[in-house]
């Protein structure tokens, strides 16, 4: 009976240990409203290739793959406005979310473990942001699409380490669609959808079902 009751103390502690260096308070609902924005901006930018290839700036069979033609940076600048207010929206609301959900816990928002979390976060995406500029500087603007969405897997696998270990697989869904999307350039918005719009409002689901409820 003691044995038992020490293994129990033992495992009670390495969860505490567990639990006390991982950010535990991401809010599963801000990955279902970045999904939600993400779907609606690429819907946005969809309607936007499709009115500029109607009004003949471009000639192509497909309007999502017609931007890829751009040469004068026309379609770009509507189209880098619309995912800065995606993302945006996205850290705004997951901000507040994760606030939210850390109060209600009661635990810190910021802190050691929140810190090295964005830090590992963050290598990974400002790589890809220079990544992506010089991209669109050489002309391979098929390419910007898959290229975000592999760095942004690389991101979420680096920094699963100090969150929930779902957010690995998300990262690694986040990169196999990159390197599919790498392959079909011309689909790079369909993509770039189902990336941070369906994945993200399907695994934010998961994340408030599993830890929030």
């Amino acid at each position: 009976m003691e044995e038992k009751e020490l293994h129990d103390e033992l495992s009670s502690i390495r969860s505490l240990m567990e639990r006390s260096s991982k950010f535990i308070s991401l809010s599963g609902l801000s990955g279902v409203m970045a999904g939600v924005y993400a779907l609606i901006g690429a819907a946005l930018a969809y309607y936007y290739i499709a009115y500029t290839n109607q009004v003949g700036y471009y000639q192509s069979d497909s309007p999502v793959a017609g931007y890829f033609a751009d040469e004068a940076g026309s379609v770009i600048r509507p189209l880098f406005i619309i995912a800065m207010l995606v993302l945006a929206s996205s850290l705004l609301t997951g901000a507040y979310l994760t606030k939210r959900k850390a109060k209600r816990k009661g635990q810190k928002a910021w802190g050691k473990t929140s810190r090295n979390l964005l830090i590992h976060l963050a290598i990974p995406l400002v790589a890809g942001g220079f990544f992506c500029l010089i991209l669109l500087s050489r002309g391979f603007i098929g390419f910007i699409a898959p290229a975000t969405l592999i760095f942004y897997g690389l991101a979420l696998v680096s920094a699963s380490n100090y969150t929930f270990g779902d957010v690995k697989y998300l990262g690694l869904l986040e990169i196999s669609l990159g390197l599919i999307a790498a392959l079909l350039p011309g689909y790079g918005l369909l993509f770039w959808a189902i990336g941070f719009g369906v994945l993200h409002i399907i695994y934010g689901s998961i994340m408030y079902f599993k830890y929030d409820g």
